[in-house]
């Protein structure tokens, strides 16, 4: 069992070969293009995470800890992402569980921990995938209200030119951060907040300022330092990367920050065209890799995963051609970067134990989530 420490390292950070034809330099239409891993091998290993977790579940029905909701609710959002019923005894039992954490006020969470904004935002996706009889409506609707509240804004006195404006942190009156303010623009986004919301809006603001390029949207003291379009950790109480500062005090963009940079603008309603999105592609083209967490190294390794495929499955991109002009069917290649990680029980665990990645619950709740994003095409189609 996981130590609440390890539990809240974690929360403290706390998802076939392509065949183009070019006619005048353009993708042809006329055949569609098969993409994504094999599908025997993706079943396989799919299946092998799935008993993983259901064998490393504990007798009350949590993983890893009863004071990590936040782990088993990933876990049992991972299952249901990947087919296993609502019905199933595993997830019965994982749900019954996280219900003990529904708090009087909205949020659900461990009440003698510090993580109100992480475990509120993985409940409420869980607990909305689990949602097919409406008993967790209002359940949904009152965690909604209680990251609305949790939320930099007005209403903690914060003024709209403050850095930390619009963010999540990990609980009230703490600093946001990007991995936090991720989690609260997905579950609003789940609960049905629509990117007109003021939520959203005041989320894309702290979203924009996190993002190293200077534009309309950040006139922070960081905004033009680096300028590649990549994001970081935190514009707020001074600024943090864990990418580490430039000589001029720039605070250095990194990939896990960049994906879910990438992910909450589309949520909070941005398209292809806006600067910020460009920009944030860019980075991706230029920095494209599944050999590490560009920046920092194996750190966050399985959290860079997860969020890298959800990041380009809702952008719709098919196939990233980096920088250097080389196509990347990326469902492929993460597939196969996972398949090989894999362990013989059908757990992922990631040697650089930062951000409790040495959690194998966690890690593989990670790695199931991201490839079900990888998963095969019914029909073949045409990449984008």
């Amino acid at each position: 069992m996981k130590t609440l420490s390890q539990y809240q390292s974690f929360c403290k950070y706390v998802v076939c070969t392509m065949a183009l034809c070019f006619v005048v330099g353009s993708v042809s239409a006329k055949e569609p293009t098969k993409f994504g891993p094999d599908k025997k091998t993706f079943d396989k290993a799919q299946q092998k995470a799935i008993n993983f977790l259901r064998n490393s579940q504990l007798d009350d029905g949590s993983w890893t800890s009863p004071k990590a909701p936040g782990i088993s609710a990933l876990v049992l959002n991972s299952l249901m992402q990947n087919g296993v019923k609502v019905d199933d005894p595993t997830i019965v039992k994982g749900l019954k569980r996280l219900e003990d954490y529904i708090q009087k006020d909205g949020g659900i969470y461990y009440p003698k921990g510090n993580h109100l904004n992480y475990e509120t935002c993985i409940a409420l996706i869980a607990l909305n995938a689990a949602n097919k009889d409406g008993r967790y409506t209002k359940t949904i609707k009152n965690a909604e209200n209680f990251l609305r509240g949790l939320q930099w804004d007005k209403g903690e006195g914060a003024k709209t030119t403050d850095p930390a404006f619009g963010g999540g942190g990990y609980g009230k009156h703490q600093r946001p951060d990007m991995s936090n303010t991720q989690f609260l623009v997905e579950a609003l986004k789940t609960a049905g907040v629509k990117a007109d919301d003021t939520a959203m809006k005041n989320a894309l603001i702290f979203v924009s300022r996190a993002q190293n390029l200077e534009s309309e949207h950040n006139n922070t003291k960081f905004a033009a330092k680096i300028n590649d379009g990549g994001f970081y950790y935190t514009p707020a109480a001074g600024g943090e990367t864990k990418a580490g500062i430039t000589d001029n005090g720039g605070l250095r963009s990194y990939a896990s920050m960049t994906y879910a940079g990438l992910k909450s603008m589309i949520y909070a309603g941005l398209t292809k065209d806006d600067i910020r999105v460009k920009s944030a592609y860019k980075w991706i083209q230029k920095n494209y890799t599944l050999e590490t967490n560009k920046g920092v190294g194996l750190q966050g390794l399985y959290y860079y995963y997860h969020t890298f495929a959800k990041a380009l499955d809702i952008f719709g991109k098919d196939i990233v051609v980096d920088s250097k002009g080389k196509k990347h069917d990326w469902r492929k290649e993460l597939a196969e970067k996972l398949f090989s990680l894999q362990k013989p029980n059908g757990s992922w665990i990631n040697k650089a134990d930062r951000w409790n990645e040495g959690d194998p619950s966690l890690v593989t709740a990670f790695s199931l989530m991201a490839l079900k994003h990888c998963e095969p095409p019914k029909k073949t189609k045409n990449p984008k």
